[in-house]
């Protein structure tokens, strides 16, 4: 039996993780080695794709953080969590929800949806 919160929350906590070297550790914990990520914007595979995927996020949204909304769910090996990213003051920007496949307690797949996006 999975921990789905405790797996979301080790997600929300790498995709924040600003240091390198922390990111690193806390991708190699959350993500399998083979990894796949994909959204409709970008698509990353392996713990250097997951970590190229971060570091841009992170540029692109200086100082916005993740959140997770609600309880993560999820049966046997599949998990499914909603989050939110913006700056602790203000209302979320962004927003979106995960479904993920888990290996051996890691992320093996992670597929995202977004919820809410700001107009262009």
């Amino acid at each position: 039996m999975h921990d789905f919160n405790a797996i979301a929350e080790a997600y929300m906590t790498a995709w924040n993780a600003t240091d390198a070297a922390e990111r690193a550790a806390l991708i190699e914990k959350t993500f399998a080695a083979d990894v796949a990520y994909r959204d409709p914007i970008m698509q990353g595979d392996s713990h250097a794709g997951i970590d190229a995927l971060i570091a841009g996020v992170q540029a692109q949204f200086p100082g916005f953080r993740f959140t997770l909304k609600g309880d993560a769910d999820g049966y046997a090996d599949t998990i499914r969590f909603s989050w939110a990213l913006g700056p602790d003051d203000i209302p979320s920007v962004i927003e979106g929800t995960d479904v993920c496949q888990i290996e051996k307690g890691r992320l093996k797949t992670v597929t995202g949806f977004l919820d809410k996006v700001p107009a262009r």
